[in-house]
């Protein structure tokens, strides 16, 4: 078991310096699994906010003129560093967000990845040059920054949500200000550390905390401030994206998920079973693309209900940092509360329990792996997302039937589909309306592909060749020659 001694208390980060906030304000932060307070988090006020956006006007100003060439050496240092320390991150990682030692150890190798694929998109920023009507005239098409950067990240993955929109700002030649989650502050502390060792220019990059609200009204409205990027809930960003909106500020935003799996009567049920119950419950359930309605063809359907429920009854919950655990606490209280009212609400409404449906104890966010069949669509579960170790398992007629389910709902981030057929995974790709769809594995959030969603899911992608357009401005240039 780790000592509280062995979690810092985390700084903020502004302008090459790391410090406490101006007025010295702390916030405790809490250990999921076993409630104990490990440390603290400077809390930053307008006065450090203010230095921070001036911080990052003149870093951008000087990392704007850094060749994609330096900028893509200075950002593979950074990927070094993350590596030689992954070991440390992934402890502290586990110790404030909850999630197996193991994952947190896969999730701090992979931020070293994206920041690798990063730096070298970093030199691939190309314009183009467009033939002109006339032999006296050139005209030029450029890509140039867009400015200081915005950035909101959640607590679920603190290292894999913060390091995709830092690396992109950075490779693109832009600054960014991060906005780090509170309640799992230290882990992206050090990916922010691992790019200042790495040796950016003070502004470059930014880390404050504090209170999210009164930390998006100012970033956002700050004139300085040219583009956003956030992570997190539908409701939230909705109201980010319609204050940006006020200030014609561009936006990125990756929102929630309510991920359907369409599971047809030739899929291989074995490995539908076991790639989706993997992604169903990693990280306990909270990741926003998330299996989350499974929707089953009756031939097949109590042969996939009984084989999940059995691997679900084969996690093993506990504290991450302990030999044996498969599946950590939920990250805070709120989550407990919300699986309870989940659950109840889906009882009542007539569904089915199969496995789990408790929390585990009273010391720590421990919850037990759930599956629950027959959820009539009036239940909350089946309409707002879970975020948590809920896996509601349906049948239906056929694959029309399953495409109307999986599109009844606003969001489209992410789906799955299982068959053997190509004519059926043919009208997976085409009829699912999502941002992402993932047929026969779970394929999703490669550093190489693009990673985002459709309608209340959000916009834009952070992820492939198509993330580092979101930093750049498109400048043309057309000169006649005398």
């Amino acid at each position: 078991m780790k000592s509280r001694s062995e979690y810092p208390d985390v700084l903020l980060h502004i302008n090459g310096r790391w410090r406490s906030a101006d007025d010295g304000r702390t916030l405790d932060v809490e250990n999921p699994a076993d409630h104990g307070t490990l440390g603290t988090v400077a809390h930053a006020g307008l006065s450090d906010l203010e230095t921070a956006v001036n911080a990052a006007h003149q870093g951008f100003c000087v990392w704007r003129t850094v060749s994609p060439f330096e900028r893509s050496r200075i950002m593979r240092r950074a990927a070094g560093n993350l590596r030689d320390r992954s070991e440390k991150i992934a402890t502290l990682m586990t110790l404030e967000e909850g999630k197996p030692l193991d994952e947190a150890r896969a999730e701090v190798m992979a931020g070293a990845d994206i920041i690798d694929w990063f730096a070298e998109e970093s030199r691939r920023s190309y314009g183009r040059i467009v033939p002109a009507r006339s032999v006296a005239v050139t005209q030029l098409v450029s890509k140039e920054p867009v400015g200081p950067v915005a950035a909101f990240t959640p607590w679920n993955f603190p290292i894999n949500q913060a390091v995709r929109k830092i690396s992109g700002a950075l490779a693109a030649g832009c600054s960014i200000i991060l906005k780090g989650p509170e309640e799992t502050p230290a882990s992206p502390a050090e990916l922010v550390r691992a790019f200042v060792d790495a040796g950016l220019p003070d502004g470059a990059l930014n880390l404050v905390y504090g209170t999210p609200s009164m930390i998006s009204d100012f970033l956002i409205a700050h004139p300085l401030i040219r583009k956003i990027s956030f992570t997190g809930s539908t409701a939230v960003g909705k109201e980010l994206a319609a204050l940006a909106g006020r200030h014609m500020k561009r936006t990125t935003m990756e929102l929630g998920g309510h991920a359907p799996v369409i599971v047809l009567e030739d899929a291989d049920i074995d490995l539908a079973v076991a790639s989706m119950s993997a992604a169903k419950f990693r990280n306990a359930g909270q990741i926003c693309v998330a299996p989350t309605r499974f929707l089953v063809e009756k031939a097949v359907y109590g042969q996939f209900l009984e084989k999940f429920v059995q691997v679900a009854e084969t996690i093993r919950p506990g504290n991450g940092l302990e030999k044996g655990s498969t599946m950590g606490p939920l990250a805070n209280r709120r989550r407990v509360e919300a699986m309870e009212n989940f659950i109840a609400d889906a009882i009542e409404h007539g569904a089915e329990l199969n496995a789990g449906g408790s929390r585990i104890g009273n010391a720590g966010n421990f919850f037990e792996p759930t599956v629950m069949s027959n959820i009539p669509i009036t239940a909350r579960a089946m309409n707002e997302e879970p975020f948590g170790p809920l896996a509601l398992i349906n049948v239906v007629s056929d694959l029309a039937s399953a495409l109307e389910e999986a599109n009844r709902l606003d969001y489209g981030l992410a789906a799955y589909g299982f068959t053997r057929s190509a004519a059926s995974s043919a009208k997976l790709a085409t009829g699912l309306r999502t941002g992402m769809v993932s047929i026969n594995h779970y394929g999703l959030a490669l550093p190489e592909t693009p990673f985002g969603g459709v309608q209340d899911s959000g916009n834009g992608t952070e992820g492939g060749a198509e993330a580092l357009e979101a930093y750049l401005n498109t400048k043309f240039v057309t000169q006649m020659h005398s």
